[in-house]
């Protein structure tokens, strides 16, 4: 399986797409067929990359519904800033507005190409910072069925590819890959990434935990295209099959290259966090 050297990821690649976004752009990747399936998943991996590149920063809000088996939901309001790095991961915070009971707590990650991400929890009734570590980021975030490493940014070079194959996905024709994270630590042995041929947009993630079963589905929607060039979705829908439960993530409110302070993505920033 074909994952992206060091040297080579300098040369092709520019800014990261997000852990939860593809934003992407006009012509479609080379036909699958013309190259080995290694090269080929490869290959959409990093022209997502580039055509997501270049945003700058932009704030977001964010409605988070989680729903257990029998349907009972609870809801949770937060904020997003995103800063874009050029040459590494993006550098994000969220900030959780309601309920009452976890307002103010902020989860700050600084995404990394060639290294683990590195991520701390702003806990505001303890008045302190926790780092999550690399071996516990297979854990639900704030109760929802996303896990901490969901939230991380998700780099070209944190996995190896393979192409599966083309089918249609609704109306579309989406290409099938499979990408494996590098890091042992991951609560992940596979993924599956569904991507439609023109846009290269992620329609749909299968995830399969360490003994291959599937764990988990996140699916896309309601895109929309901001600053005539990125897509975006407007919601999210993460399905864990082995508890029933599910959390949906409604997306508005998107502005881009806004004023932005960079202490803010800062350890010492997360204890301004308003």
């Amino acid at each position: 399986m074909m994952r992206l050297s060091p040297t080579r990821s300098k040369v092709l690649s520019l800014a990261p797409h997000l852990a939860l976004w593809a934003c992407l752009i006009a012509q479609p990747p080379a036909r699958a067929e013309s190259s080995e399936p290694e090269e080929t998943g490869l290959k959409i991996a990093l022209e997502a990359r580039e055509r997501g590149a270049g945003f700058g920063n932009f704030t977001a809000s964010q409605a988070m519904v989680l729903r257990n088996k029998q349907g009972r939901e609870s809801r949770r309001q937060l904020r997003l800033k995103v800063l874009e790095v050029e040459g590494d991961g993006n550098k994000s915070l969220f900030v959780f507005d309601e309920p009452r009971d976890v307002r103010e707590t902020a989860l700050l990650i600084h995404g990394h190409r060639e290294s683990a991400d590195e991520q701390w929890l702003y806990l505001p009734a303890l008045k302190r910072v926790k780092r999550i570590s690399s071996a516990n980021r297979s854990g639900s975030f704030m109760g929802s069925e996303f896990a901490y490493e969901d939230m991380g940014s998700q780099e070209v070079e944190r996995f190896s590819y393979r192409y599966l194959r083309d089918e249609p996905c609704g109306d579309l024709t989406c290409t099938v890959s499979e990408r494996v994270p590098v890091d042992e630590r991951s609560g992940y042995r596979r993924q599956l990434v569904w991507r439609d041929r023109d846009e290269l947009r992620v329609w749909k993630v299968e995830y399969y935990d360490r003994k291959d079963a599937h764990l988990k589905t996140l699916t896309f929607g309601s895109y929309e295209k901001h600053l005539d060039r990125y897509w975006y979705a407007g919601e999210m829908t993460m399905v864990n099959h082995l508890t029933g439960k599910s959390t949906v993530l409604n997306w508005t409110d998107f502005q881009f290259r806004t004023d932005f302070d960079e202490r803010d993505f800062t350890q010492t920033g997360l204890r301004r966090v308003r």
